[in-house]
């Protein structure tokens, strides 16, 4: 099979390598395509902590596909299934992943791409905000992620108010349900006004970058949640810890880690496209062949105009 390995930071090249084989309760999925991740930015440019070559397909982890072949004593899976799964090797034809790391996705589907991971990681974040009716919701940031998100909380019946440096993002989250949309600069006062002064009473942040964080900090009122979404992987962050403390505001991360909770998600976000609650197709708008894929890294790094979200089509 062919795979994208990551030689040097920059640095991508497209192999033939073995094709895996399925251990014990496992399966091996012929993969349609694979979602790139903002996560992924970081071992793409290089970082000190990282060791080159990656492995095969790393570090591609929103992959779809059909199981091609089964391990022994697997039992929740069948040849011809459709599906997402949870693995960390997607940049590639195939891919392996535990029986219990898959999430089949309903016949609405059929056709249409399923990052599965990046998809379930929006369903999670938005349980951990516990957004409830007529609350003002900020999304600092509307990406891929904080697109859903402000649709998420939109369909809650919250206010949001969607922030964002691009125009093209603005006008994105209006079509997702964003009762306000403002620019970056001139954010904090434009939703201080809106909110009598009060701020909100839940602000997302995600970027992952150390001035929306701060930002996302000014717009929490008293006993709110600010919830961290952006993956914070470039240094160290300073937080006004005299603004938290006095605010008695509930700072949550929203990161996942138990790969029983992300495939939870995985499955809620299956069941909510496929009833039309959720509608991520506007944002899938770069697709790449595999050998490409240094195209869709540079993309993702540079966010050209209406970029919103790529992914790798095998």
């Amino acid at each position: 099979m062919h795979a994208a390995i990551f030689a040097a930071p920059t640095r991508a090249r497209i192999d033939k390598v073995k094709l895996p084989q399925p251990g014990e309760r496992q399966v091996r999925v012929r993969l349609e395509g694979c979602g790139v991740c903002g996560s992924n930015l970081a071992p793409w440019e290089g970082r000190p902590w990282f060791k080159y070559p990656f492995d095969p397909g790393a570090p591609g982890h929103e992959g779809w596909g059909y199981v091609e072949a089964l391990g022994p004593n697997t039992t929740r899976a069948s040849i011809g299934d459709r599906v997402a799964l949870l693995s960390y090797n997607a940049f590639a034809e195939y891919d392996i992943a535990a029986e219990d790391a898959l999430v089949p996705l309903p016949l609405a589907l059929k056709g249409k791409p399923f990052p599965g991971e990046a998809l379930g990681c929006a369903m999670n974040v938005f349980k951990r905000c516990d957004i409830r009716p007529g609350q003002w919701v900020a999304v600092v940031g509307i990406g891929f992620l904080g697109a859903l998100l402000a649709g998420l909380a939109a369909r809650a019946c919250a206010r949001v108010v969607a922030i964002s440096r691009r125009p093209f993002a603005l006008d994105i989250a209006r079509t997702f349900g964003a009762t306000e949309t403002v620019t970056f600069d001139g954010a904090r006062d434009a939703v201080l006004n809106l909110t009598d002064g009060q701020g909100c009473e839940r602000v997302i942040e995600a970027v992952g970058n150390q001035s929306s964080l701060e930002l996302a900090s000014d717009l929490t009122r008293e006993r709110g949640k600010l919830i961290i979404a952006g993956y914070h992987q470039d240094g160290l962050r300073q937080v006004n810890m005299q603004q938290w403390n006095w605010r008695g505001i509930d700072v949550i991360n929203a990161h996942e880690r138990d790969p029983r909770i992300y495939v939870d998600g995985m499955r809620a976000a299956a069941d909510a496209v496929a009833r039309g609650e959720v509608d991520p197709s506007p944002l899938y708008t770069h697709k790449f062949a595999l050998d490409r894929i240094s195209d869709a890294f540079t993309a993702l790094g540079e966010r050209p105009s209406r970029f919103m979200k790529a992914f790798i089509q095998l």
